[in-house]
């Protein structure tokens, strides 16, 4: 199955010379934890992210201020990006290589198409493995 099935295809996005503040309002109103920090040339291109963590360990404990740090200041880069046509299988292992938990998905033109969280693949391998015990027979066969 390739992960473009799965990801969260309406990214929340930011740029990167927004203010903290209007980047964790903004993750507030759209009840996400990630910001997709995108290129402020406008080509569709991710250059970062931003996650509620970030915010609290890179800006908030670090006591900076939220109102005047911007955005590409506490933004992890580079941006790890995995194709939509990518196996569930290769963002698993690309996730455990680099040590993160979620993943830019992008198109053919490395433009943003979605974002793939760890919880996608979980939610989607505990669907399938509740479809599989579906098929499994529920009583023992009949001895002839």
């Amino acid at each position: 199955m390739s992960i473009g099935r799965i990801c969260s295809r309406t990214p929340v996005t930011a740029r990167p010379g927004e203010t903290v503040r209007e980047a964790a309002r903004r993750m507030y109103r759209e009840r996400v934890g990630t910001l997709v920090v995108m290129d402020p040339g406008g080509a569709a291109l991710p250059i970062g992210f931003v996650t509620d963590r970030d915010i609290v360990t890179r800006c908030v404990a670090a006591g900076l201020d939220p109102e005047s740090e911007s955005v590409a200041s506490i933004m992890t880069v580079p941006v790890t990006t995995i194709h939509e046509d990518a196996s569930v299988e290769d963002a698993v292992t690309l996730m455990s290589e680099v040590t993160i938990r979620r993943l830019v998905v992008t198109d053919d033109n490395n433009r943003l198409v979605g974002v793939l969280a760890l919880d996608d693949v979980l939610e989607c391998l505990a669907n399938e493995a509740n479809a599989i015990g579906r098929l499994i027979p529920r009583h023992p066969p009949a001895l002839l």
